[in-house]
């Protein structure tokens, strides 16, 4: 059997692979090793892989999130992380190991499993986001990987454009839309007891990261749209906390602050969780922040997103999308569009780009059958440019 070896460190990459490592365990020629990291084992963080344990059998818990979301304390975490995976992956020997995006968690794996020798299958390679560090980590990712498997075809001309062979690089569309389509998700009463918490007339999810590429940016940007949520009426607010990047804490500290003070029309959330998470974008107006959900998962649900600043910026974005700048009047201005006739017209015809929700089973094909024989060994791939 070969071994298929996946690493989840967050609880939004978690739920994008669950249907993957439901298909690989259910293969016959397929043995699922699954390693648990970063956010998973953090109490500050919900504690996530217990969920986790619900559902699959982890092999390795690697301890690395130090209690910092300094430069410096995260770089640590980086280094612990890559001791722990040099340990579990000589003790599971797996024959591929699969990771998906651009987190640091997932950079110290694809390097770790680079120096072990080991085969690399990269998810949701070839995009971007010019506004957070995880640009750089992404393309370096793919670089040190040998299959990937891209969420859209311009994702996967740029990978190729990286240098990867085009035989080695696979558009099988967004893991998000999967979920959509597989999971049932919850009805109204069934998630309003869920979250408890009544909805209103109107209602937003927001979900707000630092831009990591920005100088303690996130207190001011997030001050800012906290400024326009205020503005709204009859509006109900659940907000998802930001993940473990620099200054995260600061977000996850202003939105306790809120709620605290506006608890009357506002909630929060460490972890939603998958099915909490995409059933709410059935009950809700838009997803509002900087979070890629707002771009691979809300244009599915006919809804609109507030996409705030340069986080996401470059990603390809459906006509569901409104850009605006991490100010209160950008953002006001955002709100008046999204709820105009025209745009909550136009949003019955919005086409999610990210795919027809087949994404498992594609990848598991090719985890079966491509030979692993050389697979090491890349050439770079030249594409002949014109250059004037």
């Amino acid at each position: 059997m070969r071994k298929i070896c996946v690493i989840t460190g967050t609880r939004a990459e978690y739920g994008l692979l669950y249907w993957l490592m439901k298909e690989i365990e259910a293969d016959p020629d397929l043995q699922l090793q699954l390693i648990v990291t970063g956010m998973h084992l953090s109490p500050e963080f919900g504690l996530t892989y217990k969920e986790i344990e619900k559902e699959f059998k982890i092999d390795k818990k690697i301890e690395m999130l130090l209690s910092s979301d300094t430069a410096i304390g995260i770089s640590k975490s980086m280094g612990l992380a890559q001791i722990g995976f040099a340990e579990a992956y000589e003790e599971l020997k797996p024959d591929i190991v699969v990771v998906l995006g651009d987190r640091y968690e997932i950079f110290a794996a694809a390097s770790t499993a680079t120096i072990a020798r080991l085969p690399i299958a990269h998810l949701h390679g070839g995009e971007t986001t010019e506004g957070a560090f995880d640009e750089a980590m992404r393309h370096s990712i793919t670089k040190m990987s040998h299959l990937h498997f891209t969420a859209t075809e311009e994702y996967r001309k740029r990978v190729i454009q990286l240098g990867e062979e085009p035989n080695r690089v696979f558009n099988v569309g967004g893991m998000g839309v999967e979920n959509i389509k597989r999971l049932k998700l919850l009805n109204k009463a069934e998630f309003e007891e869920s979250v408890r918490f009544k909805l209103a007339k109107r209602n937003l999810l927001v979900t707000f990261h630092p831009v990591t590429l920005e100088v303690s940016t996130s207190e001011k940007q997030f001050t800012e749209l906290l400024h326009a949520l205020d503005d709204l009426t009859e509006t109900h607010i659940i907000f998802t906390k930001a993940n473990s990047d620099t200054d995260g804490r600061i977000i996850n500290q202003m939105i306790d602050d809120y709620v605290n003070h506006n608890s009357h029309k506002s909630t929060a959330f460490t972890s939603l969780g998958q099915l909490r998470y995409l059933s709410a974008l059935q009950f809700v107006d838009a997803v509002v922040g900087n979070s890629s959900s707002g771009l691979a998962e809300a244009p599915s649900f006919k809804i609109g997103t507030i996409n705030v600043g340069d986080r996401q910026k470059g990603r390809i974005k459906a006509t569901s999308i409104i850009d605006c700048e991490p100010n209160s009047e950008s953002i006001l201005q955002a709100f008046t569009k999204l709820y105009s006739t025209e745009f909550q017209y136009e949003l019955s015809k919005v086409v999610n780009p990210y795919g027809d929700g087949q994404a498992s089973k594609k990848i598991v094909e090719v985890l079966k059958s491509f030979q692993l024989k050389n697979l090491l060994k890349k050439k770079f791939y030249d594409i002949n440019f014109s250059f004037s």
